[in-house]
């Protein structure tokens, strides 16, 4: 991944650097007392930026970015290179939001449908997650085929992790291991 961005959820900031960070062990000292806690640092590949916006009296005044891990060079080369955006944005994961807060109750702002248990809450997630991803093709994913007909894909086809559209129960009924 050449780039991530983000709003300036401080939350996105330790998520991203567990998932990508390289973990470092401190050396002993030698000296009495609990040794130090081992701790993640940002490859130098890594690039994340934020979108930044000043407000005045609540209005949106200025919009620019920050760069949390990376370089500014770094992310202006991956932002050259990107083909599906020249400026650091939020849409991507405000839609990511957007859809998963429609596809899932549990995630709408006062609702009903509160999660009481987080394993159900998760597992609810992933469902819609994958369900997502593997069974619902996206208007905006489609493309043409070679006699000029539009066709249908799903994110993970995209993606290039399949090569159909799966039904519900094809993809609730395959088998989570693949025995050979």
């Amino acid at each position: 991944m050449n780039l991530i961005t983000s709003d300036e959820y401080p939350a996105y900031k330790a998520a991203i650097l567990n998932a990508y960070g390289t973990e470092v062990v401190p050396p002993h000292t030698g000296k009495p007392g609990r040794p130090k806690v081992p701790y993640k640092v940002a490859p130098p590949e890594l690039q994340y930026a934020t979108v930044h916006k000043t407000r005045e009296k609540g209005r949106v005044v200025k919009v620019d970015f920050r760069v949390v891990f990376g370089t500014v060079l770094g992310v202006m080369a991956a932002l050259a290179q990107s083909v599906v955006s020249k400026a650091i944005n939020t849409a991507f994961v405000e839609r990511h939001n957007g859809t998963d807060r429609n596809r899932n109750a549990r995630k709408v702002r006062k609702s009903y449908c509160f999660s009481k248990n987080w394993n159900v809450h998760e597992a609810l997630t992933y469902f819609t997650l994958y369900s997502y991803n593997f069974c619902w093709p996206v208007r905006t994913l489609r493309v043409r085929d070679a006699e000029g007909h539009w066709r249908q894909r799903t994110p993970a086809m995209a993606a290039g992790l399949s090569d159909h559209i799966w039904t519900l129960f094809e993809w609730l009924t395959f088998p989570g291991v693949q025995r050979k």
